[in-house]
């Protein structure tokens, strides 16, 4: 039992202030979007001593018995803090082995692994699941494709888009789905004014009741931000929604989707694998994303914790990689660490808690980390804190 220590991710659509708050430091004024806690190659935690990989590799019994078994001597998950001020890309991500075919075919093809083109920075798939801070917006998996015609058809464009989205109407499903969106990510010149003629036409309907309102003010905030965007038409086939705190999506692999506004912890497999589509200046990968995306239309399904025990909240394990609990630790009333018999990675993101275990005890407040060996069982906390835990899904 170690405290951790992660890393800020400076990159440009992260928030100056929400981070730092939570870390206890004085924002800088620059964006600071993503911090990192676990052993990913790109930028592994550290504790006393050395890195978290260098206490893995030393002593590979940390992970656990049935962890090691299903994904080796390798941490199975990272945890992060995302704070987004502006939209990230609409991406997905691969499963298991779309993530080592992919990883394969690009070394194969001599990509560096910081080569602008690459979508596979590793071979593990890269299941997530996003927990609201604060209200949290999203577009995540695909509407219905007739509903969607019928908000097109809301704006008042008649006739201009049908060579565009006519086959939401004339097909169904995942095919009209994807038809009309890997179209419009190969937008011709021509065809690419039909992005200005929709956006002015949205604002005329910014202020209307209802989804089209919703879908309007979609359209405005993403033209200003990613004007002339093929992406734009793509991420207007998706869902939004808006993640209230303490609530949360798990995103499988193959599902698009991208983060617009909020601050939340996301827990996802040890994995930076993102295959684009859209609203980035970044690589658009339009065969990665053929071989990837999931183009069934569905309703999202937004995720309560559950207690499961005194002062313990559960996410659930809806994948093997890893499993997310929030605890409550009041005065008084002890809490009990889950995950044994496995690793585990504690955030505070509120007050101060002591843990005591076999080991000894740890001290931490917030915005400070521990890391949990899966030997270290029957860990209590006790104190006042606001705690995120990720544990491997196989104990």
């Amino acid at each position: 039992m170690q405290q951790l220590h992660g890393t800020v991710m400076n990159y440009a659509w992260g928030t100056s202030d929400a981070i730092p708050a939570i870390l206890g430091e004085q924002p800088s004024g620059s964006p600071v979007a993503e911090y990192w806690l676990g052993a990913h190659a790109s930028s592994p935690s550290t504790l006393d001593g050395g890195t978290l990989p260098q206490l893995i590799g030393s002593d590979p019994d940390v992970l656990g018995g049935a962890s090691r078994e299903a994904f080796g001597d390798q941490l199975s998950f990272l945890l992060k803090i995302l704070s987004a001020g502006s939209p990230l890309s609409l991406q997905a991500h691969p499963n298991r082995q779309q993530a080592e075919v992919g990883f394969a075919r690009e070394n194969e093809a001599g990509l560096a692994l910081d080569d602008p083109v690459r979508s596979y920075k590793d071979s593990w798939p890269k299941p997530e699941i996003i927990v609201a801070l604060s209200p949290f917006e999203a577009l995540y998996g695909f509407r219905e494709p007739l509903l969607t015609a019928v908000l097109f058809a809301g704006l008042g464009l008649g006739d201009r888009l049908d060579a565009v989205i006519g086959p939401l109407t004339h097909r169904t499903g995942s095919a009209a789905l994807a038809e009309v969106f890997l179209d419009v990510l190969s937008l011709d010149d021509e065809r690419r004014q039909l992005l200005d003629e929709v956006a002015a036409a949205a604002v005329n309907h910014v202020d209307d009741p209802g989804e089209l309102g919703l879908f309007a003010r979609t359209i405005v905030d993403l033209d200003e931000k990613f004007p002339g965007d093929p992406g734009l038409l793509g991420a207007l086939l998706m869902n939004r929604l808006t993640l209230q705190p303490g609530e949360a999506l798990f995103v499988d692999a193959g599902v698009m989707h991208a983060y617009l506004s909020g601050t939340g912890i996301e827990v996802m497999g040890n994995s930076d694998n993102v295959i684009r589509g859209g609203l980035t200046a970044k690589h658009i990968d339009v065969e990665g994303l053929i071989q990837v995306v999931d183009f069934t239309p569905w309703t999202p399904d937004v995720i309560r914790p559950i207690e499961v025990a005194p002062g313990v909240w559960s996410y659930g394990a809806r994948c093997p990689e890893f499993e997310v609990w929030k605890l409550t630790v009041a005065p008084g009333t002890p809490v009990t660490l889950p995950g044994d018999g496995s690793a585990r990675v504690a955030l505070l993101t509120a007050g101060h808690v002591e843990f005591a275990g076999t080991s000894g005890t740890l001290n931490l407040h917030q915005g400070q980390s521990a890391f949990v060996a899966a030997d270290e069982a029957a860990v209590v906390l006790t104190g006042d804190a606001d705690i995120y835990v990720a544990a491997s899904g196989r104990r």
